[in-house]
C-alpha cells in the first residue's frame, strides 16, 4: 500500500477555478475590459474563470482612489464573449 496522497482538484463543468496568478492574457483582458475606467483603480492580484459561453473572470483587486494611500479589497467580475462577439466588459465590482 502506497503512502501517497493523491489529490485530483477537477472543475465542474460550468464552475468557478479555485484563485490562481494572473497571466499576462487575463492581464490583457482585464486591462481592456477598464480601459477608460475612471475614479477607482484596480491591481488584480489573483483570479478565477468560468467557462461559459465565453469567459467569465473574478478578479481578487486591490482597489485605492489616487492619491489616497486607503487601500481595500474588490472583486472584479468580466465577461470575455466568444471570439468575434465583442469585447470584455465589466459585469460586477464588488468591495470586500
Amino acid at each position: 500500500m502506497s503512502n501517497q496522497t493523491v489529490t485530483d482538484e477537477k472543475t465542474l463543468v460550468g464552475g468557478w477555478t479555485p484563485y490562481g496568478p494572473v497571466t499576462a492574457e487575463d492581464r490583457a483582458i482585464f486591462d481592456e475590459a477598464l480601459n477608460g475606467f475612471v475614479g477607482v483603480h484596480y491591481t488584480p492580484e489573483s483570479v478565477s474563470t468560468q467557462v461559459v459561453s465565453g469567459t467569465n473572470y473574478r478578479f481578487k483587486c486591490n482597489a485605492s482612489v489616487p492619491p489616497s494611500e486607503v487601500v481595500w479589497e474588490a472583486i472584479v467580475e468580466i465577461h470575455q464573449p466568444l471570439p468575434g462577439q465583442g469585447k470584455p466588459h465589466i459585469i460586477s465590482i464588488t468591495r470586500i
